[in-house]
């Protein structure tokens, strides 16, 4: 009995000691593999978003490549969960990019297919797939970068950068909670990159980021703000060039408020 209680137990050492020594081995195999993924992702994009003027038939965008060689596949997709396709082509839609060189990605509109009387937005899809490794037993990641662009027909009336000021800011009460509510009456998209509401020593922040299309209305439960105050609201907006203006407006319950550009101190 002893013997064969003392074989059961090495047995059972064994099977430890090889678990563990392959946990280590996957271990360090994952991070070389994430190691030598961040050394092929050399891509980069000369813009983190593409504004599609309705008035030409293409937009343009450059990727620039500090990386090894690599062929760019770039693609046009829908702004949803949904495949469908959208009437725009990208060109060259692969393209070989070497170290130190830039390639120019052009944007094309078959010219019917899209709203008239509103912006709309898709995505540009530009993925770096790297050389065939010459090393066996290596796993590759190809890396995929995603940024929005925004179509605006021709006749558009209105000016986008004004679009943050636009929205429409109220506060309800519901089921004895606080809700902010917000609706866009415009014809732009507007993407808030942050958001605060505050009152004396009070501070909350609503949600992250978010893009509020035309038209569009979205409500937000209030965790620190109850029926009967009425907080400042700050929100940072995304402008067409990727950098962020200021708003700001003093909330209320009796109407809906628009809120005013911050202007920075020259």
């Amino acid at each position: 009995m002893q013997g064969q209680a003392a074989l059961h137990i090495h047995s059972f050492c064994a099977v430890v000691i090889m678990f563990y020594r392959h946990s280590l081995s996957f271990c360090m195999g994952l991070l070389g593999l994430l190691v030598a993924s961040q050394a092929t992702a050399g891509i980069s994009l000369s813009s983190t978003r593409l504004v599609f003027d309705g008035k030409h038939k293409e937009a343009g965008i450059t990727v620039r490549n500090s990386g090894e060689d690599v062929l760019i596949q770039s693609w046009i997709d829908a702004d949803s969960s949904e495949a469908t396709s959208v009437p725009f082509a990208v060109t060259p839609p692969l393209v070989r990019v070497s170290n130190d060189e830039q390639q120019l990605l052009r944007v094309i509109y078959e010219g019917t297919g899209m709203p008239t009387d509103r912006e709309s937005v898709m995505w540009l899809n530009v993925q770096e797939i790297p050389k065939a490794s010459k090393t066996q037993n290596t796993l590759q990641l190809a890396v995929r970068q995603r940024i929005k662009v925004f179509f605006r027909p021709a006749g558009l009336k209105a000016e986008a950068y004004l679009a943050p000021a636009t929205l429409k800011w109220r506060l309800v009460e519901r089921g004895g909670k606080s809700l902010l509510v917000v609706n866009n009456p415009g014809l732009y998209h507007v993407s808030i990159a942050e958001i605060t509401l505050t009152s004396g020593a009070l501070r909350e922040q609503p949600f992250d980021s978010l893009m509020i299309a035309p038209g569009e209305q979205k409500e937000f439960t209030l965790k620190h703000f109850t029926p009967g105050q009425s907080p400042n609201l700050l929100f940072r907006s995304i402008n067409d060039y990727g950098a962020q203006d200021r708003y700001s407006v003093q909330l209320s319950h009796s109407a809906a408020v628009q809120a005013s550009a911050i202007k920075d101190a020259s």
